[in-house]
Parts: C-alpha cells; sequence; structure tokens
C-alpha cells in the first residue's frame, strides 16, 4: 500500500513530523511510505491561480493509497499552514474525494492534539472532500518530548504496541473500505 505521510506542521522541530518519520521507519517493510509537509506552502488566498507546490500536493495525494495525517494542535484546532493547504486543495483539485484518510497526533501536552483531530475530521466532511476518514481507535501521545530518544525513536513499548495494533485496525478497515 502506498501511503503519503502528511505532516500538517509548518514547525522547524515537529514533533508530528518526528511521529511521521518514526511510523515510516517502524513500518518501512509493511507499507511503501513517503513523506510530506505543508512547511512552506503558500497561504490560501481566494481568487487566486492554484501555485504549483499545491497542485504538487494534490497529484501526491491522488498517487497515494491512503493519506497519513500528522496533525499538530494549535489554539485547540488544525495548525494555519494545514488549514491553508485544505483550502487550497478543497476549493481546486479535490484530491481527497474516495481517498481513504487515517490521522495520527502528539503533543507536548497530555491530551495528544486529541482537539486537532476531532477539528481535522470535521474539516475533512466539509463540501469539497469527500474523503473517507478512518474512525476507529484513535492515535494520540501526549508529552512528546519526552517520547523519542536521541535517535527518533519512541520510548514506550506500550505506545509502540499501541501503534502496532492502530495500524491492524488501519489495515481491516482499508480492507472494507476497498473490496
Amino acid at each position: 500500500m502506498k501511503i503519503l505521510a502528511l505532516s500538517g506542521s509548518n514547525a522547524n522541530n515537529s514533533f508530528n513530523e518526528a511521529l511521521l518519520k518514526y511510523i515510516t521507519k517502524h513500518f518501512a517493510d509493511r507499507y511503501d511510505f513517503k513523506l510530506v509537509t505543508v512547511k512552506g506552502l503558500p497561504m490560501f488566498k481566494e481568487g487566486e491561480e492554484l501555485p504549483v507546490a499545491i497542485q504538487s500536493l494534490s497529484e501526491e495525494i491522488k498517487a497515494a493509497d491512503l493519506v497519513l495525517i500528522g496533525s499538530p494542535e494549535q489554539q485547540h484546532s488544525v495548525t494555519s499552514a494545514m488549514s491553508s493547504a485544505l483550502e487550497w486543495l478543497s476549493s481546486s483539485t479535490r484530491p481527497f474525494n474516495g481517498k481513504p484518510i487515517v490521522i495520527v497526533s502528539t503533543s507536548p501536552m497530555p491530551q495528544g492534539a486529541a482537539r486537532s483531530q476531532s477539528r481535522l475530521k470535521s474539516l475533512l466532511s466539509a463540501p469539497g472532500f469527500n474523503a473517507l476518514v478512518f474512525n476507529g481507535d484513535e492515535f494520540m501521545m501526549g508529552t512528546a518530548p519526552s517520547q523519542f530518544d536521541e535517535n527518533g525513536n519512541l520510548t514506550n513499548e506500550s505506545t509502540v504496541e499501541f501503534l502496532g495494533h492502530f495500524f491492524d485496525e488501519v489495515d481491516e478497515w482499508y480492507a472494507q473500505i476497498t473490496k
């Protein structure tokens, strides 16, 4: 399965991007990953021509079998960079139409960016998306600074186990929706 791992952060040292990097490394024998980010994408401006970078992201999304979004939380929502990218995509090329989407998140706070996941699921149900969003178990990892070692590996064995369980559920869901 080809998975596009999309970091919704524009931070220089993003914990969500670190989580996606860990996932792509840990599950490299199970999936074919490509990691991309919203970092540096132009802000949405209604009436403007579609930027080349947004068109490229749209093509990456269309080419993937599934999109895995690492969604950080800012002000109880998704980042402005993520929101802007979604606005471009939903109002132009609509690459999420029928696309399976899975969301993971992490945060320095104990709740693990739970509000970001809820907000992102709400956004993905808006007109212009028509995405197939995974709603099984949710992967939200709190206290991110203490979760990674110096090599970017997760240090908590229970978290790694749950991540495996989470992707087992994702596989079952994907098999059901792609019959």
